[in-house]
């Protein structure tokens, strides 16, 4: 039971790292969020379909990843409390099912840039007012997937402080990063323009995943 356990362990850690390089080679390839300017994204789609499918594949590759880190860290942490394991295990799930869902959607969009190139008139704004409900449909996705992944970081986090099995500056900082996703993205659900703790927000959420993959990955086993 115990080598299951650091495995899962050794797991977690890597694939929180890991989930931040897909996550940036995705926007270095060009799938990023709040981007609604349709003529434009249609028009870079059609000019490189194969860029943009490569950053749709990573995409999914890393929100499925999402869901086994879910899964490892209920397996390292829920013998510590079974609720707080459980409802951190169900919204980071839950963080990952709707974007996996709207990184398929988004692969319409290539048929759409197709027929745009050679469109005119009334035609090409129809297909560049669907592309952009589907670039809209995303962000608000991404959205409320990202408040998820707040609640399931928060309940975690509360694990981590309660039961001393991390280090507490770990902990803490995952008490931060869960609270300013789960409010500062609730406010932008109602206000889509909402850029209140954005740059504070995301660098919290970026340190923790980054500390906590870290130690997860290389400390000493913590449950004996």
């Amino acid at each position: 039971m115990i080598i299951e356990i650091e495995i899962a362990m050794r797991v977690a850690g890597f694939l929180f790292l890991f989930i931040l390089v897909t996550l940036f080679a995705s926007i270095v390839f060009g799938n990023d969020i709040g981007d609604f300017d349709s003529d434009d994204r249609l028009q870079k789609i059609n000019n490189n379909p194969k860029k943009f499918k490569i950053s749709i594949v990573i995409a999914l590759i890393e929100w499925v990843r999402i869901i086994a880190l879910a899964i490892m860290l209920f397996i390292v942490f829920s013998p510590y409390n079974l609720i707080l394991g459980v409802v951190g295990t169900i919204f980071r799930i839950g963080e990952g099912l709707p974007r996996i869902h709207s990184e398929i959607n988004s692969w319409g969009l290539l048929n759409i840039a197709r027929q745009y190139s050679g469109s005119s008139g009334t035609e090409k704004n129809a297909l560049s007012d669907l592309g952009r409900i589907i670039l809209q449909t995303r962000n608000s996705r991404w959205t409320l997937a990202t408040i998820l992944d707040g609640i399931g970081i928060l309940a975690y986090s509360i694990l981590f402080v309660t039961y001393g099995v991390v280090p507490p500056i770990i902990g803490w900082l995952g008490i931060v990063a869960g609270i300013l996703c789960i409010f500062g993205n609730g406010i932008k659900l109602v206000k889509p323009n909402f850029k209140g703790f954005t740059a504070i927000g995301a660098l919290s959420y970026i340190l923790f995943e980054v500390i906590i993959g870290g130690w997860l990955l290389f400390s000493p086993l913590i449950i004996s």
